[in-house]
């Protein structure tokens, strides 16, 4: 590891065929910005779309995504390549506790933003404490490692590409024949870009695939009247500067006991991204989880200060980093200062309304299929033996809860899919090595 805080970027031109950029290289700046505005539109439909579920500003969620990515930054030194988007996690709590009606601004969002911001503390002094053990054990997560060996990471990474898949599907069907048919032609966009194109333009599939797609269905639908035309209306009437709607945050003791919770799950996200990054690139990031877990909740409890959503880290940005092979941390910075700046432009949240649902619906079949596998891709790099009966029902059980969104009710508290087979793969696996010597337990 560098003595220095943040890691001396090595710069590579990264544009030979399959070449992999690590966590300390960089780009050149135009590939730089190229790169950060595709990981900004690859989560775009997560993020805005869990703000809109909750009555929250979507310009405020963007806004502050770009802020915790940089808090994040600084708190794992650079070494961990991580984009911090609104959380789904917090739906079900805010909703319960606001009483919102899905439409329209929420009125009672003072009351969820202050129970975010108590889940965020307790979610930084869980990072707190892994931090803590980090520091006396070295740096090793040995103990960690025990809990979740690549059999259980493997599992929960494509866990939460395959409990997405119904939004997807969903978002892709649409509502005619017209919208399923543009869904596809994206996934289509998307995969010719991604087999045919080369060199940057094959780096920036998602990017390029959407626009292409988008103009695709401008043609077809606003020029030739196949479907619901694009209304550039609202675009035309916003202004290109402006602040997003600010709100403040209020404590009640109730929304807190029902949203607090949610730090678990946000723990068990955020762990499952590190493996997943850790398998992608080669490198140990073990030592960093603790300082990850920290990062992430100081995050949450700026951006539920001002009126912000939960953040986690984002599995759609696995997704990107899994099909480009590029790993650069300033490539973050770099989407953490767009989304800043997008943030303050309501012109920019009016134009991101446009997006044809199907179009969106399209991508996030591509990008949640690719966190399923790159949850497989674990197991093979790891070469996990399911030959032992172990790892095949662990992987099993896994997959189907939160494939099946398996749900659990503790009074007020719910533990959804991806919290439920989380937790249910680290118990079931824990359970199941019980007598095996430590040699076993690696597998």
């Amino acid at each position: 590891m560098s003595d220095s805080f943040f890691p001396r970027w090595r710069r590579v031109s990264g544009s030979a065929p399959g070449a992999v950029v690590q966590p300390d290289e960089c780009l050149p700046l135009p590939q730089n910005i190229a790169m950060g505005a595709q990981h900004v539109v690859a989560m775009f439909g997560s993020t805005i779309l869990a703000p809109l579920l909750m009555g929250f500003d979507p310009n405020v969620a963007i806004l502050m995504s770009g802020f915790g990515t940089l808090i994040f930054f600084v708190f794992v030194r650079g070494r961990v390549p991580s984009y911090l988007g609104s959380s789904f996690a917090f739906i079900g709590g805010v909703i319960a506790v606001t009483g919102y009606a899905g439409a329209g601004p929420n009125a009672n969002i003072g009351v969820a933003l202050g129970a975010i911001i108590a889940c965020g503390l307790v979610y930084t002094l869980i990072g707190l404490a892994v931090w803590w053990v980090n520091a006396r054990t070295g740096g090793s997560a040995e103990w960690i490692n025990r809990w979740m060996p690549p059999v259980v990471t493997g599992a929960v990474v494509a866990v939460i590409g395959l409990n997405l898949a119904p939004i997807a599907a969903r978002g892709a069907m649409g509502g005619t024949t017209f919208d399923g048919v543009m869904a596809l032609m994206t996934v289509l966009c998307v995969g010719g870009v991604a087999v045919y194109a080369r060199g940057v333009t094959q780096r920036l599939l998602i990017l390029v695939g959407l626009l292409l797609a988008c103009v695709i269905y401008a043609v077809l639908a606003n020029g030739l009247g196949m479907g619901r035309p694009i209304d550039f209306s609202a675009v035309s009437a916003a202004p290109w500067v402006g602040l997003p709607n600010f709100s403040a945050p209020v404590f009640e003791w109730h929304a807190m006991s029902v949203i607090v919770p949610v730090a678990i799950i946000l723990v068990a996200e955020n762990l499952g991204h590190i493996k997943a990054v850790s398998a992608m690139t080669g490198r140990n990031l073990d030592a960093y989880l603790g300082r990850a877990f920290t990062g992430d909740g100081v995050a949450t409890m700026v951006s539920g200060a001002v009126g912000g959503t939960g953040v986690t880290t984002y599995a759609e940005n696995i997704g990107v980093m899994t099909v480009t092979r590029i790993y650069s941390t300033l490539v973050f910075v770099v989407a953490a200062v767009i989304a800043i700046g997008l943030g303050f432009s309501p012109k920019f949240g009016a134009l991101i309304q446009t997006i044809p649902g199907p179009v969106l619906g399209g991508m996030s079949v591509v990008v949640f299929g690719l966190i399923a596998v790159a949850g497989a891709r674990i197991w093979v790099v790891n070469q996990v033996d399911f030959s032992d009966n172990r790892n095949l029902i662990v992987a099993a059980v896994t997959l189907v809860l939160g494939a099946g969104n398996f749900s659990i009710e503790f009074g007020a508290f719910r533990l959804d899919g991806i919290g439920t087979a989380t937790f249910g793969a680290i118990l079931l696996h824990a359970l199941l090595s019980i007598g095996l010597s430590r040699g076993d337990l690696r597998r």
